[in-house]
C-alpha cells in the first residue's frame, strides 16, 4: 500500500473523507474493472462502495435492474448494491440504501460514500466483521469516525474502539454527527465466520467480541488434548499457524520452534483457483529448516489443511540430507467450509469432511508424497 499511496498521490486527493479495500476476487474476474471502491452516479449524486464478502442472489435481481436501463460497469457482485440504490424510488438516500440492503442475500460488511457522508452497514447474519473507532477531535476539532474489518487498524491510527456494526444495522455519519437505524429485524438469527478466528483475521484483533490470538491458542491447546501425538517438536505453518501451535506447545510440554522459514514477499496462498497453482505458492512461500527438522518426528500445526499437503511434504523431504527420514504428523485447526467468500463452498471439497484418518493416510502413501527422496513417512492428522 505505501507504494501505490505516496505523499505525491496523496497530495493529489485532497478531502476529509474517503473509502477503500483491498478484496480477492472471490465473484468476478480479477480486473481492473474490479477494483474497490466502485462508485455510479445516480439521480441522488455519486455513491461509491468498498464490499467484504459474497452475495448469492444476483442473476435475479441483476436482470431486473438491467431490464430498468441499468448499466453494469464491471463483473463485481458488489456493485449489485450501488445499482439497487441507484434505481430505488424511496424519497432520501438514505430510505434507498435501507430498502436496497434489504433486497440481497449472503455476506457483506460494507462502506459506502457520497460527497459529504459515510455509511457503513453488516448483514443480518453477521457473517463479517465491521468495528466502528473514534479519534478524539484537537484544538475544538470534531471527533473522527472510522470503520475497519479489523481492529487492529485502530491501533495505527490511534483511534478508540467504540464497538462493532450491529448485523442488519445501517450507520451514517455526517457533519451532524453518527445515525444509525436497521434495514433488518433483529430476529434473524447471527451467524459469524469460524474462519476470522481460524485464518483470515490477525492475531491482535478483536473479531466477533473475542481476540484471535485467544482464539487461536484455545484452538491449539484442544488439539493438543485430543490429538495424543508423541514428537520431538511442534512446527508451525507461518503465519496464521503460529498462535495455534504455540498453544499446542504448551499444553502438550514439546518443544516449539520455526521449522519452515516464511519468504515475505509471497503473499497469501489459499485464495489460487487450482490446486497446483497452490501447491506451486506454497513451494515459494515456504522452505524447511533442514538443519533442525533432519532426522525428527515432528507436529505441523496449521490453520486448515489447504497449504497442509505442500508444507508437510517439505517438512518430510528436510530429512532427506542424510540425517535419517524425517517423520511429520500434519495437524489443523479447522474442518470447516466456508460457504460466503473463499473457493471451498461445500464439504465435498474438504479431504477430511469425506474420508477418515486412515483413508486420508492411505492416500498420501499413494500420491506424490512417497516420491520423497527421503521415503519418508508423511501422516495427515486432521482434528
Amino acid at each position: 500500500m505505501s507504494e501505490i499511496f505516496t505523499d505525491e498521490v496523496l497530495a493529489k486527493l485532497p478531502g476529509n473523507i474517503a473509502i477503500g479495500h483491498t478484496r480477492y476476487s472471490t465473484t468476478g474476474d480479477s480486473a481492473l474493472l474490479n477494483a474497490q471502491p466502485i462508485s455510479v452516479e445516480s439521480t441522488m449524486g455519486l455513491i461509491a462502495i468498498a464490499h467484504n464478502g459474497n452475495l448469492v442472489n444476483l442473476g435475479n435481481s441483476k436482470a431486473r435492474l438491467e431490464r430498468d436501463g441499468a448499466v453494469f460497469q464491471t463483473t463485481s457482485d458488489s456493485e449489485i448494491i450501488v445499482q439497487l440504490i441507484a434505481h430505488s424510488r424511496c424519497n432520501t438516500l438514505v430510505d434507498c440504501i435501507a430498502e436496497s440492503l434489504a433486497q440481497v442475500d449472503g455476506a457483506f460488511s460494507i462502506v459506502m460514500m457520497t460527497r459529504n457522508r459515510v455509511f457503513a452497514a453488516r448483514d443480518p447474519h453477521g457473517f463479517r466483521p465491521l468495528s466502528i473507532g473514534r479519534i478524539a477531535g484537537v484544538n475544538g476539532e470534531p471527533d473522527t469516525f472510522v470503520f475497519a474489518s479489523e481492529t487492529c487498524a485502530f491501533d495505527l491510527l490511534h483511534a478508540k474502539y467504540e464497538r462493532d456494526v450491529k448485523p442488519g444495522e445501517l450507520v451514517m455519519v455526517s457533519e451532524d454527527g453518527v445515525t444509525s437505524r436497521r434495514f433488518a429485524p433483529e430476529t434473524v438469527p447471527h451467524a459469524s465466520c469460524i474462519f476470522e478466528h481460524v485464518y483470515f483475521a490477525r492475531p491482535d484483533s478483536r473479531i466477533f467480541g473475542r481476540w484471535v490470538q485467544q482464539s487461536r491458542d484455545e484452538m491449539g491447546r484442544q488439539l493438543a488434548r485430543e490429538s495424543g501425538v508423541d514428537a520431538d517438536l511442534v512446527v508451525p505453518v507461518p503465519d496464521s499457524g503460529v498462535t495455534a501451535a504455540l498453544g499446542y506447545a504448551a499444553e502438550s510440554g514439546i518443544p516449539f520452534n520455526f521449522g519452515l522459514i516464511r519468504n515475505h514477499y509471497v503473499g497469501r496462498t489459499f485464495i489460487q483457483p487450482e490446486q497446483r497453482t497452490r501447491d506451486f505458492g506454497v513451494r515459494m512461500k515456504l522452505n524447511p529448516m533442514r538443519s533442525l527438522l533432519e532426522g525428527k518426528r515432528i507436529i505441523l500445526i496449521d490453520d486448515s489443511i489447504i497449504r497442509g499437503r505442500r508444507a508437510a511434504r517439505s517438512c518430510a523431504c528436510a530429512g532427506g540430507g542424510g540425517g535419517g527420514g524425517t517423520h511429520a504428523d500434519f495437524v489443523s485447526a479447522d474442518d470447516q467450509p466456508v460457504f460466503l467468500w473463499v473457493d471451498t463452498p461445500s464439504t465435498k471439497e474438504l479431504i477430511a469432511a469425506n474420508k477418515s484418518v486412515e483413508e486420508i493416510r492411505e492416500l498420501s502413501r499413494r500420491t506424490r508424497w512417497r516420491t520423497c527422496r527421503c521415503g519418508a513417512d508423511v501422516l495427515v492428522h486432521h482434528e
